[in-house]
């Protein structure tokens, strides 16, 4: 995507290492990044996904996209300029999601596995995170290569709801 044009519009994009597209409105992007609020499937928003523009093979807007705009657009869930977050690098972008959302969730280079977590530390080669189990336990420190990172997802029901586990069982302790 070089055009600003796509900047509140519904599209879908496809990659050369992923199966599925992915749907959503365009929030904002630069060279290396794109941030999309996620349309994951229907007329349903959920949360956001910042991808890496390096591996995308193309995308589109065509009929199914600009129906599912439509329909998402009368529901009152387009995006808006509060949407926005900073793009500027990884590092960046992972603090800023840390300080604002508390918990995200990266992929690397498969769609398959993701993991849970928030920003420990980070230099130009390697993440630390503090994991986040799927049942919603902090379990140590994860180390990812940083070039290995495809995808960043934040404020979805899943991650939303592991941080509600997350708070209880802190609770109870």
């Amino acid at each position: 995507m070089k055009k600003k044009k796509y900047i509140g519009q519904l599209i879908s994009v496809k990659f050369k290492d992923r199966k599925t597209p992915i749907y959503g409105y365009v929030v904002d992007y630069n060279d290396d990044w794109t941030l999309m609020k996620s349309n994951p499937v229907d007329y349903v928003i959920d949360g956001y996904i910042i991808f890496r523009n390096k591996n995308i093979e193309g995308f589109r807007r065509d009929t199914d996209e600009k129906w599912r705009e439509k329909v998402i657009s009368l529901k009152g869930l387009q995006c808006t300029e509060k949407d926005i977050i900073p793009l500027i690098d990884l590092e960046t972008i992972l603090k800023y999601l840390t300080d604002n959302f508390s918990v995200f969730q990266v992929y690397l280079k498969s769609e398959t596995a993701c993991y849970l977590g928030r920003h420990k530390s980070i230099n130009k080669k390697e993440l630390i995170m503090d994991d986040l189990s799927p049942k919603g336990i902090w379990k140590g420190k994860m180390k990812f290569r940083t070039d290995s990172i495809s995808e960043i997802e934040f404020d979805t029901d899943y991650i939303n709801s592991l941080k509600l586990v997350s708070k209880a069982k802190s609770k109870n302790k």
